[in-house]
């Protein structure tokens, strides 16, 4: 068969073209992804937010209904007054203090740098809610959430979420059930912050004592439930110097 240069060199012509094309493609659909990405996780961290304080979309005592993502921008606006953030003694006001990586900011405390954590001021219904972001380390992976304070430090509600823990068991901290447990605890003990433990054989299964600064651990999933206990102590000291200033004594 005899060789076509010419038809040859179209050949590679082509190929390059598509190869360009195809390129462009792939790079607009990652860039338009990536954009869905960021905009599905700014959603989220609203939802979590809204959720801790109170505001949801919950119809019956074992669900977990967040405000939906085509109406969370504007109930995170109505019901978020303020969003600080808080570097040592300087705090100042901040409208995306809700995109700030907790992770980040804790690792660079723990290598004594300078930090900006953010706090979350609500309101709803005349009441004033203090709402925390928190971080911390289950039994697989990484486990986060936000819990909401009044000025008396007494939980108003809780979200967690995790990363990779075992389905049925440590999984179960965003469970309806074991959230609600958190609702009317106290984080102080003798007036220093102390958090909240998930206590094993804490002899409380209904959660009906609100002065012993503990919830009933999960079965079978003690590790994650100790990682739950550290991360709301951790986050709360981490807080400590500004929740002083606005608790009421």
């Amino acid at each position: 068969m005899a060789f076509n240069k010419e038809n040859n060199s179209y050949t590679i012509i082509f190929a390059a073209i598509m190869v360009i094309v195809v390129g462009s493609i792939l790079a607009y659909l990652a860039s338009a992804l990536s954009g869905k990405i960021k905009e599905n996780e700014r959603f989220e961290k609203q939802q979590n937010i809204l959720y801790a304080m109170g505001v949801n979309e919950n119809k019956d005592e074992g669900s977990v209904n967040f405000v939906p993502a085509d109406k969370v921008e504007a109930e995170f606006s109505k019901y978020i007054t303020e969003q600080l953030l808080i570097s040592g003694d300087q705090i100042t006001k901040n409208d995306e203090a809700y995109l700030i990586d907790l992770k980040k900011q804790i690792a660079a405390i723990k290598k004594g740098e300078s930090a900006e954590l953010p706090l979350f001021i609500g309101e709803k219904e005349g009441k004033k809610y203090y709402i925390i972001p928190m971080y911390g380390k289950g039994l697989w992976d990484a486990i986060w959430g936000f819990i909401a304070l009044n000025e008396n430090m007494v939980v108003q509600g809780v979200y967690f979420d995790h990363k990779g823990e075992t389905p049925g068991l440590g999984a179960n901290i965003k469970q309806r059930y074991f959230m609600d447990d958190f609702a009317g605890e106290s984080v102080l003990n003798n007036s220093q912050f102390k958090g909240i433990t998930v206590a094993k054989g804490n002899n409380d299964p209904v959660n009906s004592r609100k002065d012993d600064n503990a919830v009933d651990a999960l079965a079978g999933a003690t590790i994650t439930g100790n990682g739950v206990s550290a991360m709301i102590r951790e986050s709360v000291n981490l807080y400590k110097d500004y929740l002083e200033t606005i608790r009421v004594k």
